[in-house]
């Protein structure tokens, strides 16, 4: 049986991917690699998950489910008390679907995992797993097997620090960033995603596992922060010395990742299959939608009155609306989230409309979001609107927002109290879109072919076939057959096996890591654009 690879690029688009490995007169390929792998390999665009955010399209993709599902669809999730509402962290004991991890695993198959969101803390496996989004701190116990700490420290350089997310070196920047911070931003994941490289590297060559996954997460996270450098429909045509050199830093951080690229394949070996993919796409977004802001207009959101006290400024200056909940019916918690979550009573008198009006105010509601104009098109600021059971059916329906916004160009809301209600921002940031990657090429794909959209769930059923094991009878993806030429899937067809395992759910053992570094991560979804400050 040959080995397979996954390589995650997080946020990868052909948007961009097409400019970077087209020839350039007197300057060549930035992406050599990647151009010959698409040449005499497969690829085709990627559907995310209906709302396409990181965590909820990363689990989907390694649990083979859609979020009704799993039930991850933020990165953090609201626990409503009626009177307040607290926020925390998903971590791996709120997935409640097997990982492709375990299934693959399970059946003997040998499993590397690196670098996924919502890992933590870490399933045993058979194999190595070692979780993306983890502070450095709580790296070395947040990684399974216990003794895989002490064999990552024989890699020359080895810091956990550079691994795992330094927050403290992060939070340095943010959002309004200027060009010299933004130069240290880019600089920065240049040894971050080198590390995981080696990483990978060192356990592709000494444990020749059956599945090696690695994710390089450093894509999204210049795309966010550097998007104005990097499209190229943006490029001005005399651009400034800085400009020229910002966008060359970001583009020496694709080459070395093609470069990484190059050197896991060919360690894989000829006979290895390998598959890309990234859990959404990104294009640039102009417009500001502040949808709490438009809530507290249409009367079903009222904000907080501060009194001046220093507790009162600390929560106005939290990553998180700073609400009245006796008065709160409907509101978006994160701008992550595109969601609004309707309050219900749970009694008379408490807070929330009464559960035989949800619907009719969910109707109601829907209209009111449909007539939110942007001033600057004169169009709706919203495209779609999706409600939970059509978007999210499973088990875990009840826990995702009520509506999910798909904004007019895919951008993410603002929960500020800022007014307006729609604006404009100086230029193009950097947000998802719903359509990402898949590439493949090896042994059995189709060389030189282009397909048809497919879902993000069909990348674990995909991988499942490729090790040669059953795909789950519960499985929400499918195998994407197009990617194989005709000849292999006759000698090797897809089969059908037994669900999969269930899960433990409730289960809340001591906690990974401490409040203090939980408010880090904040910090950082604050700094990316996911939270606000």
């Amino acid at each position: 049986m040959s080995q397979t690879l996954f390589l995650g690029l997080d946020g990868a688009t052909f948007h961009l991917l097409d400019d970077l490995i087209r020839d350039r007169p007197g300057q060549g390929t930035v992406m050599p690699f990647l151009k010959s792998f698409m040449e005499r390999g497969f690829r085709a665009p990627l559907r995310s998950t209906p709302h396409p955010l990181t965590p909820p399209a990363w689990t989907t993709l390694v649990t083979g489910r859609n979020p009704g599902e799993h039930g991850i669809y933020d990165f953090m999730r609201a626990d409503d008390r009626q009177t307040e509402v607290f926020f925390t962290l998903y971590d791996f004991r709120d997935i409640r679907c097997e990982t492709l991890w375990s299934i693959a695993g399970r059946q003997s198959r040998k499993v590397v995992s690196l670098n996924f969101p919502i890992m933590a803390p870490p399933p045993k496996i058979n194999g190595s797993l070692i979780p993306g989004f983890t502070p450095w701190r709580h790296l070395r116990r947040n990684m399974t097997p216990k003794a895989l700490y002490e064999r990552l420290q024989a890699i020359p350089g080895f810091h956990p620090k550079e691994l795992a997310w330094d927050f403290e070196r992060e939070n340095e920047v943010g959002n309004d960033m200027d060009e010299a911070y933004l130069a240290d931003w880019v600089r920065y994941h240049l040894p971050r995603e080198k590390l995981w490289f080696e990483v990978a590297r060192k356990l592709l060559v000494e444990d020749r596992p059956d599945l090696l996954a690695v994710l390089f997460d450093g894509v999204d996270k210049i795309q966010h922060q550097a998007w104005y450098y990097l499209d190229p429909g943006l490029q001005p045509d005399c651009p400034s010395p800085l400009h020229q050199q910002l966008r060359e830093l970001c583009l020496s951080y694709f080459r070395n990742l093609d470069s990484y690229l190059e050197q896991l394949v060919a360690l894989a070996g000829p006979e290895a299959r390998v598959f890309m993919a990234s859990d959404h796409g990104f294009r640039g977004s102009a417009t500001i939608v502040r949808i709490n802001r438009y809530l507290a207009d249409l009367g079903h959101l009222v904000y907080q009155t501060l009194d001046g006290t220093a507790a009162a400024q600390r929560r106005e200056a939290s990553p998180f609306a700073y609400l009245n909940w006796q008065k709160t019916v409907a509101y978006c918690p994160t701008p992550s989230s595109n969601g609004i979550i309707i309050r219900v009573a749970r009694a008379p008198g408490e807070p929330g409309i009464a559960p035989g009006d949800y619907f009719a105010f969910r109707e109601r509601l829907m209209g009111q979001l449909y007539e939110l104009i942007d001033p600057a098109t004169g169009q709706p600021a919203i495209r779609d609107i999706l409600v939970r059971e059509d978007a999210f059916p499973g088990q875990a329906t009840a826990t995702a927002p009520d509506l999910t916004l798909v904004l007019a160009d895919y951008g993410f809301v603002s929960i500020r109290n800022v007014s307006p209600p729609v604006g404009q921002r100086p230029r193009p940031v950097g947000t998802h879109h719903p359509d990402g990657v898949f590439l493949a090429a090896g042994p059995g794909i189709r060389a030189g072919a282009t397909g048809a959209l497919f879902p993000i769930a069909d990348v674990a059923a995909t991988l499942l076939h490729s090790l040669n094991l059953p795909i789950p009878e519960d499985f929400d993806g499918k195998v994407a057959s197009a990617s194989f030429d005709g000849g292999w899937l006759q000698r090797h067809p897809v089969r059908q096996g037994p669900p999969t395992l269930p899960v433990n759910r409730g289960e809340r053992p001591s906690e990974a890591m401490p409040d203090s570094e939980k408010e880090k991560i904040l910090a950082q979804l604050a700094m990316l654009g996911y939270l606000e400050e």
